[in-house]
């Protein structure tokens, strides 16, 4: 399953202070907020975005699991991007039974599909399996 997209914007550049809170050469709040605008407009709830060292955690409502996209600036050119789904593969282990995120992950994925085809600022996407 696809659940991985690299692209290419100039439509997030990163806070003044935004290395304060991540690693140095990564950023991506923009992004994160712009997601978080854009989910909602589909119907998709997200809760209080999370710094991380690597980028910005964006949870997702969901019962059962955990469920967030993961965005971030991509060490290189200052206009690549990644987002990623956690989890990234459809099947979740919780205590001693595996539970099907198929489709909260296609929906997920749907949504985020739609949202970045439909932006003129954002070019060359291309969706991956995780590695």
């Amino acid at each position: 399953m696809k659940t991985q997209v690299e692209f290419k914007s100039f439509k997030f550049p990163p806070y003044e202070s935004e290395e304060d809170q991540i690693n140095p050469g990564l950023w991506g709040k923009r992004l994160a907020e712009y997601l978080v605008q854009k989910l909602a407009e589909k119907g998709i709830e997200t809760e209080a975005i999370i710094a991380e060292d690597w980028g910005w955690y964006v949870p997702v409502r969901n019962e059962g699991f955990r469920l967030a996209l993961c965005c971030g600036h991509q060490n290189g050119d200052a206009d690549e991007f990644l987002c990623f789904t956690d989890p990234n593969t459809p099947i979740v282990k919780k205590f001693f039974r595996k539970i099907d995120a198929t489709p909260q992950l296609t929906h997920l994925t749907a949504a985020l599909q739609q949202i970045l085809a439909s932006d003129p600022d954002i070019r060359d996407v291309v969706w991956t399996e995780p590695r």
